[in-house]
């Protein structure tokens, strides 16, 4: 019985590829477009891809070329090949602005490069490629029932981003850039106002800008400890029951000491 259930099996995939290869060699468009939609109705998108690969040029210029157009780049959704697939959504939304699909392959040209949006660690190039995009759906199309995923998309996205800005400013101080350091810290503050993290942000900001200023030449010593002054007073006025507070009050107490003795030595000249 097994012996007989294998020979079916056997003859239905022999049966099913000589189908197959028919399609791919039949001259009529008509059929190998019918072909390749049943195809894809029955999610084996290994056969229908190729097929709609030649019928994207075949059939240009044709009352059908949008469906294929449609179906080709879900093939490439389907199969992970996400970059091609958001490049294929996008040329949809080009070429039929006003089509029967064109609010969805818009959402999906963005969501593949969410797709392939990597970690914090990561180059952030499909990071902002994604965030253009969903920025971009939200703007033309702001009624549409999916806006609600794009936000959260997007507020994911910033997150990285933001994290990555502030690691970066972090490896500033980490090996002792200190003006770049504040610089890098200062830029997270603005340009990701929702982080997370901010008050480690802030601290760092002090500490960087105390190390920047007892390393600094004579002349600019006395402001930049100035400058340490006015931060920790920032950072106080917005964490004032923060864990970092302590180390801060010991930052705050060198730096006033080092001024009253730069003082000091400035009036016995």
């Amino acid at each position: 019985m097994r012996k007989i259930t294998t020979i079916l099996l056997l003859a239905l995939v022999l049966n099913s590829c000589g189908e197959y290869q028919k399609v791919l060699k039949s001259d009529d468009y008509n059929y190998k477009y019918t072909k390749a939609v049943a195809y894809y109705e029955a999610e084996d998108f290994n056969r229908a891809m190729p097929l709609f690969n030649e019928l994207s040029t075949v059939l240009r210029g044709t009352t059908k070329m949008e469906e294929v157009s449609y179906y080709f780049a879900y093939c490439h959704y389907s199969a992970s090949d996400n970059l091609m697939a958001a490049y294929l959504f996008k040329n949809y939304t080009q070429n039929y602005s006003n089509g029967k699909h064109t609010e969805e392959c818009a959402y999906m040209a963005a969501y593949c490069y969410y797709l392939e949006a990597p970690n914090y660690s990561l180059d952030a190039t499909n990071n902002y490629k994604a965030i253009n995009e969903l920025q971009a759906f939200v703007d033309r199309f702001p009624n549409s029932d999916r806006v609600e995923k794009c936000n959260v998309l997007l507020d994911e996205l910033r997150a990285i981003l933001s994290k990555k800005a502030f690691e970066n400013a972090k490896q500033y101080f980490t090996t002792e850039n200190y003006k770049s350091a504040i610089i890098a810290l200062e830029n997270v503050l603005i340009d990701f106002p929702s982080y997370t993290n901010r008050q480690e942000v802030h601290f760092l900001i002090v500490k960087s800008s105390y190390s920047l200023a007892v390393n600094s030449i004579s002349t600019k010593v006395t402001s930049r400890l100035k400058a340490t002054l006015d931060a920790y007073a920032q950072f106080k006025d917005n964490y004032p029951n923060s864990d970092f507070i302590k180390d801060l009050e010991n930052t705050y107490n060198k730096t006033n000491q080092t001024l009253t003795e730069l003082k000091e030595n400035k009036d016995e000249i």
